[in-house]
């Protein structure tokens, strides 16, 4: 997932904010990690990393959601990020206090 950032009423566009498996598969592409993998290999490679659950910047082991991951063996990283999306929303919805946080959740802001 990606939201962009708001406008600072420049004319230059902005970056978004990688969150969940959007933040994971840039972490992937910069990894040097081929397919098929085990979640060994994945745990291995970036399980160390911090990955941000949400908009506002919190953030998750990748070690932590794959042991959530029931798949021992992905054919590819498109199969690892499938796999990864169900547990990443389970943690942000878990994670979020109340009506307001969730609504927050949604706004770029």
């Amino acid at each position: 997932m990606g939201v962009r950032p708001p406008s600072s009423g420049d004319d230059e566009e902005p970056e978004s904010i990688e969150f969940g498996i959007a933040a994971v598969d840039v972490r992937l592409k910069d990894a040097d990690l081929s397919f098929p993998a085990t979640k060994a290999d994945v745990a291995a490679e970036i399980g160390h990393e911090r990955i941000p659950y949400d908009v506002h910047g919190n953030d998750v082991a990748l070690s932590q959601m794959l042991e959530e991951v029931p798949t021992n063996e992905f054919g590819s990283r498109q199969e690892l990020l499938n796999e990864l999306h169900g547990p990443f929303e389970e943690y942000r919805r878990n994670r979020s206090s109340g009506v307001v946080a969730q609504v927050r959740s949604l706004l770029p802001f």
